[in-house]
């Protein structure tokens, strides 16, 4: 079901209202998605492959060894697979964040920390 008119200006609004209040939280969110590494994947997925042929050569022979060596293989090609790329970022977007020239007053504060001190300022009335 489409949103009406009015329910989009809405949803623009709480998103413009997001973008100006908490620039940390959407710099935070927006710089975590990474392209996907398919050599890395596909690499991972033929390494896992290997893993269970010889897991499943192992249990064959009764090679315990074998058995063991191939599940360490095939956890390998998972870990290798699943692995986040660290070169390969999306394009960053072409909305501009701003971001408040406020800081907390100790920066080595614990996230808990600065949340509820950020909170007891809306409370108050101070943005």
């Amino acid at each position: 079901m489409p949103l009406s008119e009015q329910e989009q200006r809405l949803l623009e609004e709480m998103e413009r209202s997001l973008y100006h209040n908490d620039a940390d939280f959407v710099a935070t969110v927006g710089a975590s998605r990474t392209r996907p590494n398919y050599r890395s994947i596909a690499l991972g997925v033929l390494i896992a492959v290997a893993g269970i042929v010889a897991l499943i050569a192992g249990v064959a022979v009764h090679q315990l060894w074998l058995g063991i060596l191939g599940f360490a293989v095939m956890f390998t090609g998972v870990l290798v697979a699943l692995s986040p790329s660290k070169t390969s970022r999306l394009p960053a977007t072409s909305r501009s964040f701003h971001r408040p020239t406020s800081r907390p007053s100790n920066p080595s504060a614990g996230f808990m920390d600065r949340l509820n001190d950020r909170w007891d300022r809306r409370q108050d009335g101070d943005h």
